[in-house]
């Protein structure tokens, strides 16, 4: 048994112990009591084990429901969340949209413009941005981006230290854009969930997008230039670049140049529109699950189609899902109890709510060293932020925000989020070492959790979320 996992289980176990003498703590009911020994045993497991991640949540989730926490419509209903369905029709559009090539298409389009090295950071990185309107979840977006790294890494294949940058740079825009939209991790649609299970807020794709956009920009291109610096030097950038569309050519299956097919052009326009509806939601009234329905629906049919349904369904990652359900469970489960206000109750309540945001953002992003899932991090979180936000008058729409924004940082280990895995270790290519991720998160760590801060505290209630209610 590892230190961590005999650290990790002999806290759940301590707790657990404690919460079963009725003496200790009195205000605190069954059903809490409860709730926090399945809470601490989950989140043990999943610091501290190899299982699966889906497992040990539906085991915490159906633990709940045996012992009468949270009932079993409130269990399975979850699977039913339009959040879920959203996620569903989104990668059944991805799968359309990855069939037809569009992605080559723009990355031609979008590197082939870049004469030096920092052009060509920066016209990635707003490549990569794009794709979090087209690709639900990370690791889809970054198994979509492998092909265009390979390319380039072929074309810079005599500057090492370009590439060994280039391979740091895809996963970390990757990760740091996702906040731009909705769809863009489950840790996002669990946010949105727990919220409104807890406090009866809503935020829609609009909403999110219209607060997460900028950040994502912001923190994508801050990220792409501390990459570019801490990882090449003043030499290796110089010089120019010079990126064709027939070298991307030849790791792209799909035609990246020359006249548009009908298909691509069906799906750029099927694309086109269903982001339209999301962005105009406030107009229509239409739901984005709604929307993505349809849209999915058009994407697989036989007639206008690029895509047979059943291989798109494929794609749709169902452990994920489960995952998702389990968890907002969970969540309500810490809401309904009473665990979450008890858990927060014995804070200070005069914190200012800037320092408070502070705490926030900082564990938030210290949290993937311990708890490696980004959707783990979110359900762990949330609850909590959002209990001790009411507590401490802080909008616990901005709280919750902030946290999930921040634990969007996941960079310093090679395991620390698959991306950042998956570029680790690419055959034949040269790649970055632990030791490269170390020196690119200690200076990139604190630029983030200050900008979500920033973001928090001074750009968002611009936008109608203020720091206090």
């Amino acid at each position: 048994m590892n230190l961590r996992l005999a650290a990790a289980l002999c806290a759940a176990l301590s707790l657990c112990a404690v919460l079963a003498v009725p003496a200790n703590f009195p205000a605190l009911g069954g059903d809490a009591r409860l709730t926090l020994a399945v809470f601490a045993l989950a989140t043990c497991a999943w610091i501290g084990t190899p299982i699966d991640d889906t497992y040990i949540a539906l085991g915490a989730g159906l633990a709940l429901t045996a012992t009468g926490v949270i009932s079993s419509d409130t269990l399975f209903g979850t699977l039913g969340e339009d959040t879920v369905w959203l996620l569903i029709c989104a990668f059944v559009l991805a799968a359309a949209v990855a069939r037809t090539g569009l992605a080559g298409r723009a990355a031609a389009f979008l590197v082939g413009g870049a004469r030096t090295v920092r052009q060509l950071v920066h016209l990635t990185t707003a490549a990569l941005v794009v794709t979090a309107f087209a690709v639900p979840a990370t690791s889809g977006r970054a198994a979509l981006a492998l092909p265009v790294f390979l390319a380039l890494a072929k074309v810079l294949a005599d500057r090492k230290r370009l590439v060994v940058m280039l391979a740091l740079l895809f996963p970390t825009v990757i990760l740091l854009s996702a906040v731009a939209t909705l769809i863009g991790a489950g840790a996002h649609l669990i946010t949105v969930s727990v919220l409104w299970e807890a406090t009866g807020d809503r935020i829609g794709f609009t909403q999110w997008l219209l607060l997460g956009l900028p950040l994502a920009v912001a923190s994508s291109h801050l990220a792409a230039e501390t990459v570019l610096l801490t990882t090449t030097r003043r030499a290796e950038r110089a010089g120019p670049v010079r990126i064709t569309a027939e070298e991307i050519q030849r790791h792209s299956e799909s035609p990246v140049t020359g006249p548009w097919t009908q298909a691509e052009k069906r799906c750029a326009l099927l694309l086109a529109t269903v982001v339209a509806l999301w962005c105009s939601e406030p107009l229509h009234r239409v739901s984005p699950a709604v929307v993505a329905l349809i849209g999915a629906v058009v994407a697989s049919s036989p007639a206008l189609g690029t895509v047979r349904l059943k291989d798109a369904l494929k794609t749709v990652p169902w452990s994920l899902l489960l995952f998702m359900a389990a968890t907002m469970a969970m969540g309500v489960a810490l809401a309904d109890s009473g665990a979450a206000g008890w858990l927060v109750s014995g804070l200070p309540a005069d914190v200012a709510p800037a320092v408070f945001l502070g705490v926030v953002v900082a564990v938030s992003t210290a949290a993937h060293l311990v708890l490696q899932s980004r959707s783990a991090r979110s359900s762990v979180l949330v609850p909590l932020v959002i209990a001790a936000a009411v507590g401490a008058g802080v909008n616990p729409v901005a709280a919750a925000l902030a946290s999930t924004a921040a634990a969007g940082f996941c960079h310093t280990l090679p395991a620390s989020a698959k991306p950042v895995t998956l570029f680790s270790d690419v055959p034949g290519v040269p790649t970055y070492t632990p030791r490269d991720l170390l020196r690119l998160s200690a200076v990139l760590a604190p630029l983030t959790a200050l900008l979500v801060l920033f973001f928090a505290a001074a750009v968002w209630p611009l936008l109608g979320v203020p720091v206090t209610r």
